[in-house]
């Protein structure tokens, strides 16, 4: 993923047929479209937090709007997609092999564990989603071996019952102390002033019980044949199924059944017949169950995740075709690219650089802050790459978890009779 290709060197797609009639797209193509899904994922993370508020209407307030939560969806969707990069796509690392990759995983999940909870103290308004992202590859590490099918099981059930189990979880912590007592003996919850682990699986903003889903999702898609068009397109098909499951399913609860939509709005603080697909209702809320039927993009719910993860998979299988198959087009896309291949680097130092320019409204600066973020990052990236294969503290991370090449080789198991 961080190898330096020149937008000139990059070949053209090949129709190499398959014995199922298929044409199969190049490796550089596909690679290429999953950075391009990352720097637009990066892109509207700026749009999230630099870029207007949406309530300002209009185009760009709905532009806006529809970058809410759906970036960092596809963020945490690619998140996964990259943890099985690291672990073996097609044939899982074993060995000595798997052993250095799974140490890898656990020091980069170390570092982005500490560096999300430093941006975190820098006092910004932006919910930092580094930390959370270490927990996830964690969490998710021991299924790197599962195949596509049961990941994408797993990631089903997991959006099925998780946002449920939340829902309870935030009802016992609003209506108990325990979760306060959790946290006054989490060291993580004193060096940052925040609520620690209670705050990464429950009560945050990126809480693991319904960001998991995201991640398995990744981990499936990268399991799949991705050089196959039929792949590709019964990818897009799921996830437009998914996002008119998950947004069409709260529209029709929310339009159908005038006591849910009230209980909503008794609680929201927003336009209540907007939940189905923008978080201009509210905050999430424990105060009634009907707000499990909400879509809102940060809602934590069911319906949520469906349609935020099918969007994740619509845009992922448009950039790689597009990548492959346009020549052109992906050469016009290569500063996005870029900045996709930079992803870490560029998430830090915008915070870096908000904490930097006092931009106190998060979202709420004026579209020509927005956009001078875009390009600045776009001429990083796209400069820093001519001259280096990966950005800066992507270069970081790659020395710190070649540290797992230290750790002990763990003697495989022997077979009972052999001993």
């Amino acid at each position: 993923m961080s190898q330096n290709i020149s937008t000139a060197a990059l070949p053209a797609p090949s129709p190499a047929r398959t014995g199922d009639g298929e044409g199969r797209r190049t490796g550089a193509g596909r690679l290429v479209g999953v950075d391009l899904a990352r720097g637009l994922a990066v892109f509207g993370m700026f749009a999230a937090h630099v870029g207007p508020d949406p309530s300002t209407g209009g185009t760009t307030g709905f532009l806006m709007e529809l970058s809410h939560g759906r970036a960092s969806a596809l963020f945490a969707v690619l998140a996964g997609f990259s943890l099985v990069l690291m672990t073996g796509r097609r044939v899982p690392k074993t060995g000595r092999d798997g052993q250095v990759a799974v140490a890898r995983i656990l020091i980069r999940s170390a570092v982005l564990l500490v560096l999300g909870t430093a941006l975190t103290m820098t006092g910004t308004q932006v919910e930092v989603i580094l930390a959370y992202y270490g927990l996830y590859f964690v969490l998710a590490l021991p299924l790197y071996r599962l195949g596509a099918r049961t990941l994408a099981w797993l990631a089903a059930g997991a959006a099925l019952v998780l946002p449920q189990a939340l829902y309870l979880v935030q009802d016992s912590i609003s209506s108990g102390t325990w979760a306060e007592r959790v946290a006054a003996h989490d060291p993580l919850a004193r060096i940052s002033g925040t609520d620690g682990l209670v705050d990464l699986f429950f009560t945050g903003s990126y809480p693991v019980l319904t960001w998991m889903p995201f991640v398995l999702a990744g981990m499936a898609v990268a399991k799949l044949d991705l050089g196959s068009r039929a792949v590709l397109r019964r990818l897009a098909a799921a996830g437009g199924a998914l996002a008119v499951l998950g947004y069409g399913g709260s529209w029709l609860a929310l339009n159908l059944f005038h006591s849910i939509s009230a209980a909503v709005g008794a609680v929201g603080d927003g336009p209540v017949m907007s939940a189905w697909w923008s978080d201009a209702v509210g905050d999430p809320t424990g105060d009634t169950p009907a707000w499990l039927l909400v879509a809102a993009p940060h809602s934590e719910t069911t319906p949520s995740i469906l349609g935020n993860t099918g969007v994740a998979l619509l845009v992922l299988a448009a950039c790689i075709v597009a990548a492959d198959a346009l020549p052109r087009f992906r050469r016009a896309a290569w500063p996005v690219v870029a900045v996709g291949r930079i992803s870490l680097t560029a998430y830090v130092l915008h915070i870096a650089a908000i904490w930097a320019l006092g931009i106190g409204d998060v979202p709420g600066s004026p579209l020509p802050v927005l956009l001078g973020f875009v390009a600045a990052f776009m001429l990083l990236a796209v400069v820093w790459l001519r001259f280096f294969q990966r950005g800066p503290l992507e270069y970081l991370m790659y020395k710190i978890t070649g540290l797992a090449r230290l750790v002990p080789e763990v003697p495989a198991a022997q077979p009972a009779g052999r001993r």
